[in-house]
């Protein structure tokens, strides 16, 4: 380890560089860091090594995005000039959804590798993550403060990736990430970063847009030349963060922790100082540190390093690990509020029990226990149910990955659609306004900005690149963009590309129209015919097919109506001893249609649920019975 002086406690540790990888979902994160694995000399040159290899999960490879924040690390070789370093790089996830991963993330790191396309530019993760960069502070900050230099922002490096795309416009790119940083009032230094033109599928790097790359070679140098060493108080105990947690089969749950002073030893005793301040002294039963993908047992790890801890069986994220004869906290990490929350309870419905082994509300409420243990932007609360609980979250596709995952493992839930949280701001109601991005051709650009405007949203900027493509930003209620989804890709043909992210809270904005179509429902138990589906077609859109099950409250299609339908699906054509010329007719059924987790959650209305089984995933009324449902729209008719 090499020290240099930065006033009489401070040091950095020039062997060791923390970055984070963060960009807009589909940039190409996870595809960097696999080139920067490669050619570190990670994997041996015979060795098979799957794509995305950082994306473990089998959800995240089943769809292309990263979920969880994971760390590896790679080594860049000495030279003429400088020793050998250790850069440990978290991949971060690139969906606004996952936001708290990239929060917790950027607890870990001195600096960030600003992944941008070279052709679609800066989109609205792209703005959240540099918000966050921008408001943080590096761990070893103190240490600039004590040189006489104001650090109030993690260093930067802008990398424009995909450089190799026809339609790649990296001038272009480069200014409207400048035009960004001026629209979040960043500091003045905060503008002053190194760029670097990537194209991650090939593993090349180039500081300049016209000039090929070879290698990443580049990337590497900017990297040690940009992104700070670890600075730490010599005189100052024992402190390290825990950021993260996971689990081993043979040592329990593992605390994931960056040193920001002193020295963790294998075998030491240290005051555990979890929320709250208090503080208990345990042992550090194992130590490991990460090189490459694997975990390797070390007997210490030094201030700046990110090393797993066992041995601390109730140890959270946000607690400090501390020296017990002079215990220190460090600041807790702070993560936004969530601002979607929907109900999810056992499942309830006439068919439950047939697929799925964990039915119960008791091991239901264990399972949603323990993902609050590592995901720190949840929150779950009881309702007025026993048997069912409101889990909070930031948006759709958190809240579906979470339930997509519980199905694996065998649940069979009910799920309730999503809702936003209001605030109460100076006695106002707030409700939270998103930040939504289009990309669609030109001839559907009218059609989707009135789709936006009639769920409440506004146009803020238009952009043409005279491709035959518009970009539009709009802002709108998040409210009113629950369910907008699929009918964005129907208005648009499937060609529309939409991402969205979190803006700000703001003062309530009225009603907002929901889905204009109705439900065709079931009336009674027992397996859909054909003869009824092609007899009903003519009603709506079908979601189930011939010898499906069904049952008295079981959505089974979209009318084409804005009234909900109650039809008889299961009815039998009636056979008699009389040939008819037309008795042995093939019945042409126009298929079902199919519908993904997360379309359910958006397509159901507030009295509707889903209904989700290891074996399916079906729409159902909240109340089955339909006598119970009529009276309850009279009601409701009558008091409105």
């Amino acid at each position: 380890m090499t020290s240099t002086d930065t006033s009489t406690a401070w040091r950095t540790r020039d062997d060791l560089r923390n970055i984070a990888i963060v960009a807009h979902v589909d940039h190409g994160k996870t595809t960097l860091v696999d080139a920067m694995l490669h050619q570190s000399g990670t994997f041996r040159e015979n060795q098979d090594v799957a794509n995305r290899v950082m994306d473990s999960m089998d959800l995240e490879r089943e769809k292309g995005i990263t979920i969880l924040a994971k760390h590896t690390s790679v080594r860049a070789p000495a030279t003429d000039e400088r020793d050998e370093v250790l850069i440990t790089i978290v991949d971060t996830p690139g969906h606004a959804d996952f936001g708290g991963e990239v929060e917790r993330a950027l607890t870990m790191v001195d600096g960030i590798v600003l992944l941008v396309d070279a052709a679609e530019g800066p989109l609205p993760q792209t703005r959240f993550v540099l918000r966050k960069a921008m408001s943080m502070r590096a761990p070893g900050a103190a240490a600039t403060q004590a040189a006489g230099v104001e650090a109030t922002h993690l260093p930067m490096i802008l990398v424009i990736n995909k450089i190799d795309r026809p339609d790649a416009r990296p001038a272009e790119v480069v200014d409207e990430v400048f035009e960004l940083l001026f629209d979040l009032d960043v500091p003045e230094d905060a503008i002053d970063f190194p760029i670097v033109y990537t194209n991650a599928k090939a593993g090349t790097a180039s500081l300049a847009a016209d000039e090929p790359g070879t290698d990443l070679a580049p990337l590497f140098e900017t990297i040690l030349g940009t992104i700070p060493a670890p600075s730490y108080d010599a005189e100052a105990p024992l402190q390290a963060l825990v950021t993260n947690l996971d689990a081993s089969p043979y040592l329990g749950r593992l605390a994931l922790c960056r040193v920001h002073n002193g020295t963790i030893r294998k075998g030491q005793q240290v005051a555990w100082i979890a929320e709250g301040g208090v503080t208990t002294r345990v042992k550090v039963v194992e130590l490991f540190a990460t090189e490459g993908l694997e975990r390797v047992g070390v007997d210490s790890v030094g201030p700046g390093g990110i090393c797993a801890v066992a041995g601390i069986d109730e140890v959270m994220i946000g607690d400090t690990l501390g020296d017990p004869e002079d215990p220190r906290a460090l600041p807790a990490i702070r993560i936004d509020e969530p601002t979607l929350a929907m109900t999810i309870g056992i499942n309830t419905s006439p068919l439950s029990g047939r697929s799925g082994d964990k039915v119960t509300a008791r091991v239901l409420k264990d399972r949603l226990d323990r993902e609050l243990v590592g995901n720190v932007a949840l929150r779950v609360s009881p309702t007025e149910r026993p048997d069912a609980w409101e889990v909070k979250g930031r948006g759709e596709l958190q809240l579906a990955i979470l339930v997509e995952q519980m199905r694996r493992e065998g649940f069979e839930l009910t799920v309730g659609k999503p809702q936003v949280i209001p605030q109460e701001i100076d006695g106002v109601r707030h409700e939270p306004l998103e930040r939504v991005t289009v990309d669609v051709p030109e001839e559907h650009s009218g059609t989707v900005t009135q789709l936006v405007a009639e769920r409440r949203g506004i146009m803020v900027a238009m952009t043409n690149h005279g491709t035959g493509w518009i970009r539009a930003e709009y802002h709108a209620p998040t409210r009113g963009l629950i369910g907008f989804r699929t009918e964005f890709l129907t208005a648009t043909r499937g060609t529309g590309v939409l991402n969205r992210s979190f803006e700000e809270y703001v003062p309530w904005m009225g009603e907002v129209r929901t889905r204009a179509s109705g439900s065709l429902v079931a009336d009674r138990l027992g397996p859909a015919t054909s003869f009824a589906l092609q007899n009903l077609s003519d009603r709506g859109v079908m979601f189930v097919k011939p010898g499906e099950e069904v049952y008295e409250g079981m959505i089974v299609g979209e009318n084409a109506r804005g009234e909900d339908m109650d039809i008889n699906v299961t009815k039998e054509k009636k056979l008699n001893n009389i040939r008819s010329a037309t008795g042995e007719e093939l019945v042409r059924l126009t298929p079902p249609k199919v519908m993904a987790l997360e379309q359910c959650l958006e397509w159901i209305r507030g009295d509707e649920c889903v209904e989700v089984t290891p074996d399916a995933v079906r729409l159902r009324k909240v109340e089955l019975d339909q006598v119970q449902r009529a009276r309850e729209a009279k009601r409701a008719k009558h008091d409105g």
